[in-house]
């Protein structure tokens, strides 16, 4: 269904005459409605952002940028890298942060934009790149599932792989 949404907004932007995208670009509200408002988030000041869709809440920034402005770079990790740097992360004064698993880190991508698919005033500087998530990928046991915020899909990767993937925290939720 993702895909299928992606290929409808590469379509519709292409009829509005976009067809090299440069920077984030959405769709009218009139073409496709945005369910991704700023009005979904609670940004509490601090670094963290609620989704009050989904109850949970997310690091502002990519792990390796500054936590306020989210300047700088995001690092990369591989996928225990990831997984330790999570558990150890004590952002806003909260220890149970962790990795968000493939469907958690996919309900951020807003089907109504390119290049990132995420909302940039609240999760601003958000690389378009492959970020980990959580999942271990079933098709391949060294393996596990990545999300790009470029177009909004999943992928997977080895979980060996330095330099490719980034992270962003969450916390609640089930995690599995």
């Amino acid at each position: 269904m993702i895909k299928t949404h992606r290929w409808l907004l590469a379509t519709l932007l292409s009829m509005y005459g976009i067809s090299a995208i440069a920077a984030q670009e959405c769709l009218p509200e009139s073409q496709y409605p945005n369910q991704w408002k700023d009005s979904r988030y609670t940004d509490h000041s601090n670094g963290t952002v609620t989704d009050n869709n989904t109850n949970l809440m997310w690091a502002k920034c990519s792990l390796g940028q500054n936590a306020t402005a989210c300047s700088g770079s995001a690092t990369t990790y591989t996928w225990k890298q990831a997984l330790e740097a999570a558990s150890n992360s004590t952002l806003a004064e909260y220890s149970d942060w962790r990795l968000p698993n493939i469907k958690e880190i996919g309900s951020l991508s807003a089907l109504n934009c390119l290049n990132p698919t995420i909302n940039l005033n609240l999760f601003p500087n958000t690389p378009t790149s492959a970020f980990w998530a959580s999942s271990p990928y079933a098709g391949s046991s060294g393996n596990a599932w990545i999300f790009f915020f470029f177009g909004g899909s999943d992928g997977n990767e080895s979980r060996d792989r330095n330099g490719y993937s980034r992270v962003r925290l969450v916390r609640g939720g089930s995690g599995s």
